[in-house]
Order: C-alpha cells, then structure tokens, then sequence
C-alpha cells in the first residue's frame, strides 16, 4: 500500500482562523490534507492553559502543532507536550512578520539568526519522536537574496531539519503590516523551485499565492508539497475536490449538504460541552460561496449565530435556506434549458415564418 505523505497539500496555519472547529470542519472536506494550529508560543503551552492551546479532535489526523519561540530549552519542552498531546508533527514559525511576534525574538525575524533556529532544532528532535519542520519565508528586509535563503536552510538542515515549508515572499519587518506582508512583497516562485533544486534530499512546500487546484498541481511539478492559506478559509470548498486532484483518491468529492450534515452531529456535541456557537460558525460562512444561496447562509450566520442562546437551529436553518436556494435556481435552468431538438424545431419555425 502506497504511503500518503500529507505535505503534498497543507493548509496553512493561521491565527484566529485555524483553532480546532476549523480543522474538524476542513477534515469533512478532505481527508489527506495536513492541518496545522494556529501559532501558539511556548510561553502560552508553558506558563498557560496548556489543554486549551492543545486539545484537539482525533478525527483532524494528520494535524500538526506550529510553535512561536526562540529558547532552545522552552521549544524542547514545548515539543514533548505535542508529542504526549499526539500531535504528528511540529513546525517552528520563522515566517510571522508582526511586531508582538518580532519582540518575542521569533517569527521571520529569526531568518537572521540560522544558528538559533537550528539550537532550536536539536534540542526539539533529542524531546521527541514526532518531525520537527520549520516554517519560513525566502528573506527579510535587505536580505532578499538566494544566498541569503540558501545559507539559513544549509544552517538548518545540518541540525537535522529535513522538511521546509516556504512562504515565497520576504517580510519586510519595518515598514509593512502584516497584512501587507501578506500581499505587498512580490512572490518568487522560481527561488523556492531552485532551493529544492539544490536540494534534492529536503521536502520543500511552496506558500504564498496559491488559489486554485490548478495552480497547485503546477507546483507539484517542481517542489515536495504546497500549503494553501486564505483561500482554504474563505473557498473552504475548493478542499473537497483535494483528494481527488491531488492526492489520487477515488472516493465521490462529498457534496456541501453532505458535510454540514456532519459538521451539525460536531457542533451539537460543542454545545452540550458548552461552545458558542459563533465560535463553530464564523469559519464556515464561505461554504456556499458563488452558490446562488450563498449570501443567503451567510447573512443568517452572521445575524444569527452570536445571539444569545443561540441553538443549532440557526445553522440548521441557514442550511436550509442555501439548499433551497440552489434548488430553485436548478430548477429554473432545467425549465430554460432548450434541447437540441427544440433548438431545430425552433430554427425550422423561423425559417418557415421568414
């Protein structure tokens, strides 16, 4: 039996976007794709509620825990938690541009000090069993440059890192927010295919940019893996089709009816332990994005789901607002739809009346 590698297609980690409902909701849509938590520091996991940083459902595996810090001895402790949590991999952020994140001393800003995240490294891999990878970007500030990309991954993988997943843009860590981080630096596909190039032996993903199927499978052609971010939340069903495009899987893509059926069974649990239920719904408004019900469910979510004693009937409902409105609209363009008999009958009749 061919092993999955689930690097081929990951979503990215995203702060306030990928907590735990988010991840259950994306593994209803694909099963082989790799999730990732939110950024979550070691100060959080180590002085914190460590349970709720790292609780997480058994049905998002493969799942991966990403860790904001720079203290060898903290990120060692940090990545036995998400050993013993059960975590199948753990990723070191060097790739946040914030301010809160540059004065922690981690995040992009530690592309300048290779040897750190590759103390890092070490200590992490003699704390446990489970992969450590790192995510970056491909330079910062002035240092936009292939050997300055070049010597950080050299630095890195020499500690024992063998999988990088990189963001093909540099942060500019004074001057631009980031958001602008996120879309302002130019992307630079062809110094990522190059890094791997010279690197046969690393698993390199590309991030950055990556809004369809298509342009995915394009990579593939010339890295390890791709890693998905903003469209993945916001086209959340552009993931349906993943396993079947970019994983080989012969499974039926599930339809949206089909995976809130399931997400419903999730969130009644959520709400008889206790969750709003805004915090299951915020991150499902682009399900029926481009469908004809699609503001429709929107709209109801997010008059709705934060009211008070919210129940599940609001999400029910929401449902059932955009799957009548796609039924309506299909039926409309099964009566406007003309057959080619028609067409011809249609052609004669004027010929006649001309």
């Amino acid at each position: 039996m061919t092993r999955i590698d689930p690097h081929r297609f990951s979503i990215a980690p995203m702060l306030d976007w990928t907590d735990r409902h988010e991840r259950y909701f994306l593994r209803l849509l694909t099963r082989h794709a790799l999730l990732y938590t939110e950024m979550v520091t070691t100060g959080a996991l180590l002085h914190g509620d460590r349970a709720r940083h790292l609780d997480f459902s058994r049905e998002e595996h493969p799942v991966a825990l990403q860790l904001g810090g720079s203290e060898p001895d903290d990120m060692a402790r940090c990545a036995e938690l998400a050993q013993q949590w059960g975590y199948d991999e753990v990723n070191i952020n060097v790739g946040c541009p914030s301010d809160r994140v540059q004065s922690g001393s981690f995040g992009a800003c530690l592309m300048a000090e290779p040897e750190r995240v590759a103390a890092c490294v070490k200590s992490m891999q003699a704390a446990c069993d489970i992969p450590v990878t790192v995510k970056s970007r491909i330079g910062i500030d002035e240092h936009d440059s292939e050997a300055f990309l070049q010597r950080f991954v050299d630095t890195v993988a020499e500690a024992g890192c063998d999988t990088f997943i990189v963001h093909a843009r540099i942060a500019i860590l004074a001057g631009l927010s980031p958001k602008e981080n996120r879309d302002v630096p130019p992307l630079k596909y062809e110094r990522v295919h190059r890094l791997k190039e010279r690197h046969p032996e690393l698993k390199i993903s590309i991030n950055g940019g990556l809004k369809t199927l298509a342009a995915c499978q394009a990579q593939l052609d010339k890295v390890d893996g791709v890693m998905m971010g903003r469209e993945a939340y916001q086209n959340p069903y552009i993931l349906a089709s993943v396993d079947q495009d970019i994983f080989g899987s012969i499974e039926a893509v599930p339809a949206r009816q089909e995976v809130m059926k399931k997400y419903l069974a999730y969130v009644a649990g959520q709400l008889a332990s206790g969750t709003a239920l805004q915090h299951m719904t915020r991150h499902i408004l682009g399900l029926y994005k481009g469908q004809p019900g699609g503001r429709l469910f929107r709209r109801h979510l997010s008059e709705n789901a934060h009211r008070k004693g919210a129940s599940i009937s609001v999400l029910e409902d929401a449902v059932a607002l955009a799957e009548a409105a796609i039924e309506r609209q299909q039926q409309a363009d099964a009566e406007n739809m003309v057959t080619p008999a028609e067409q011809s009958t249609q052609l004669q009749t004027g010929v006649q009346h001309a």
